[in-house]
């Protein structure tokens, strides 16, 4: 009697299959991509809303690998206003990092390729859309427009490097106008005064290994304002440091942000950074947007079944329980996604129409936006009654 394969078994043909098929979608992509001397009209576009900063439009994301094509990012469509924060909440997996990475164009080519949407990034008198810009271009509006504050610092820092070569290097490649070595350090001096280290001279010359987690942090936050972008995206600026730290460096990035006036992109699944950084809130599950709205739409009227199951599940201060909330169930196969509703097999409150397809948006307020079938009639209210 033969024996039955386990559920996602491949065999060496169907790899092989899918790995050529794949091939020969990335190599069209990346053909698009190497070409030189690209038309302006191509990547020039216009912003929907002068206002905003950055705007996803149905942006999709894959990556294409030898047991699928991962859709990371779904087709989601937000935007970043001018001057403000807006959080990107989900767990991990669900397309957060995957969304900055797709802004900034650093996307593990060829298998990670932008598919189709648009992301525009507003540049004053002109506006880029990003999935279409050249790399040549890319390169003058990365660090200068938009940068990132990367998860890690010890992974993004070079180890054999020392601290104040590597900000000196993001100056002199990024700054609009030429800049002598004198002029370069000393903008490096200033860079780290400003984001709060004090023997900031005595800091440039040491190494990496030498600082703690929020001096890293903290150099890893000079480099991407070295040249006062309009956009920051933070990716979990937070993670691995304590608490005293982490409020440190929330203050840190709050008061940079009014200081140049740029807007913070802020990715994280810690919901108390959200609520005291956030001025829009974006709930990612599973590649897609499941709801959106500002804060205070979504932490005192979470409408999601997810979201609430969220919201349920942080710690409450002077509240004693015996066990903490947690979601049952998990994410479904990102390379074999179902047709209904991603959150069904693992939602509590499913009705009849969650049998059908996927939930389209819908609008609860100006501001509060949800995809969940309980909405349909306009009749469903959230967890706090909106």
């Amino acid at each position: 009697m033969a024996r039955k394969q386990a559920e996602g078994y491949l065999s060496a043909k169907e790899a092989r299959a899918i790995s050529r098929s794949n091939r020969k979608i990335t190599n069209e992509l990346e053909k698009q991509r190497k070409r030189k001397n690209v038309p302006e009209t191509e990547y020039l576009t216009h912003m929907k809303n002068p206002n905003n900063a950055v705007e996803f439009d149905d942006l999709h994301t894959f990556f294409f690998t030898d047991v699928g094509t991962v859709r990371a990012v779904d087709g989601i469509t937000f935007a970043v206003p001018q001057g403000k924060t807006v959080g990107v909440v989900g767990e991990s997996g669900c397309g957060k990092s995957v969304t900055s990475l797709s802004l900034m164009q650093l996307l593990q080519r060829p298998q990670g390729q932008i598919v189709s949407g648009e992301i525009r990034l507003n540049a004053g008198d002109r506006a880029y859309n990003i999935a279409k810009t050249p790399d040549t271009v890319m390169q003058t509006l990365r660090g200068n427009m938009v940068s990132m504050i990367f998860q890690e610092p010890m992974t993004s820092l070079n180890p054999v490097f020392r601290i104040g070569d590597q900000v000196d290097e993001v100056i002199s490649l990024h700054a609009q106008t030429m800049m002598s070595k004198e002029d370069v350090r000393a903008r490096t001096i200033q860079l780290l005064d400003m984001v709060g280290i004090a023997n900031s001279e005595g800091v440039s010359k040491m190494f990496p290994h030498e600082l703690s987690g929020g001096m890293r942090q903290r150099v890893m936050i000079a480099m991407a304002l070295a040249c006062e972008p309009k956009v920051i995206i933070a990716d979990e600026p937070t993670t691995a440091l304590d608490v005293t730290i982490q409020a440190q460096i929330l203050d840190l990035l709050r008061q940079l942000k009014d200081r140049i006036n740029s807007s913070i992109m802020l990715i994280t699944h810690d919901l108390g950074v959200i609520a005291e950084m956030a001025d829009f809130v974006v709930v990612m599950y599973a590649g897609r947007i499941v709801e959106s709205g500002t804060a205070e739409d979504i932490f005192y009227h979470p409408a999601h079944p997810y979201t609430i199951g969220l919201m349920e599940s942080k710690p409450v201060v002077g509240k004693k329980v015996d066990r903490l909330y947690s979601i049952p169930g998990k994410v479904p196969n990102p390379v074999n996604m179902p047709d209904y509703c991603y959150f069904k097999d693992r939602c509590e409150k499913c009705i009849e129409l969650c049998n059908g397809e996927y939930p389209g948006e819908i609008q609860l307020s100006e501001t509060h936006r949800v995809s969940c079938w309980r909405y349909a009639d306009g009749k469903e209210t959230g967890r706090n009654g909106k």
